[in-house]
Formats: C-alpha cells, structure tokens, sequence
C-alpha cells in the first residue's frame, strides 16, 4: 500500500481525537458555568448531549470519558474549576459519572434504534434519567454515609426536581444546535 492510500485513514483518527478533545474541552467550559447548590446547576449535560449528538455514540462517549479522566486526575474541569477523585467520590460524584452511563445509553439507543428527531430527543432522555438514577443512588449513601440517613424524596428535591425543566431546555437546545452545527463539524 502506497503513503498516500495511509494519508485518509490516519488524518481521519486525528480528525476523531481532535474533535474528542474538542468536545472534552466543552464539557469542561459547561462545568464552569455553574450556580452553586447540593448539586451545582451547570451546562455540562449541555455539553454531553451535544458531545453524542455531534460526534455520535462512540466518540461522544469517548469525549465524555476523556473528560472524565481529566477531572480523576485533579484537573479543574469539574463545577467551581474543581477536580479530583475527592469530587467524584463526593456526594454529586455519581451526577458525574452518570454523564458516562448516560452516554453510554446514548450511544446504544444510537445504534439500535432507526436514526431521526424521535430516536435523538429519546435518546437524550434516557441518557438524562440514567445520570439522575446514578447521582440520586450515589447521592444517597455518601450523604447517609457523612449526615445521617435520608429520604429519597428529599434527595429527589435537591438534586432532581430543580434541574428538570432546565435540563429538557438543554436538551431542546442540543438537538437545535446540532442540526445546525452538524455539517461543519
């Protein structure tokens, strides 16, 4: 096989990790626009939606990951330019894990469901209702395990409840922004 057959195939995994990196880096800038509660309100599900809707299921996920990892390892990619593993075994650590199961769920309906609107905007819902399933869990035993037991629904009212009608705008806007975006990306 000649150089330039190999040009395409490799300029394409630089094209993937560049617009991993990309998406990484804009789910962090999400993270910083934040007001701060139990569970700061940010745009980093904003940032994961339009990270699976642009880039699709394997390198959306892959974004998400990546910032993931950045934030393991002390990077302040985290709400209040935070990071560290004492964040993710924190008491909103599992909202942030959850960013990566919701993708991962994403990318699933992606590849099992016929592509359109329908299968996007389900798609972003289940991805939604497995991060709050996750950080509402996690929530739960840390903050048992520090303060003392408490109910679901209280847990529910702190972490779940504000953040639904502003998560489904986020959603809106994802899906908006992605079919306008979609052909330069």
């Amino acid at each position: 096989m000649n150089q330039s057959a190999a040009t395409p195939s490799t300029s394409f995994h630089t094209r993937d990790l560049v617009l991993t990196g990309i998406f990484a880096a804009l789910i962090a800038v999400c993270s910083w626009i934040s007001i701060p509660t139990a569970v700061p309100f940010t745009l980093q599900t904003f940032g994961v939606f339009m990270a699976v809707e642009m880039l699709g299921g394997k390198r959306g996920t892959l974004a998400v990951l990546v910032y993931l990892l950045l934030g393991a390892v002390g990077l302040p990619v985290f709400a209040g330019f935070t990071g560290g593993m004492g964040i993710i075994t924190g008491s909103t650590g599992g909202y942030i894990v959850g960013f990566l199961f919701g993708a991962l769920v994403m990318w699933m309906m992606e590849t099992v469901l016929p592509k359109g609107t329908v299968t996007s905007i389900l798609a972003m819902l289940a991805g939604l209702l497995v991060c709050y399933a996750l950080g509402t869990v996690w929530f739960m035993l840390v903050f048992t395990r520090n303060n003392g037991p408490v109910s679901l629904m209280t847990v529910l009212g702190w972490c779940v409840l504000p953040f639904i009608i502003p998560d489904l705008i986020k959603i809106a806007l994802a899906w908006l922004l992605s079919r306008r975006l979609r052909k330069y990306v």
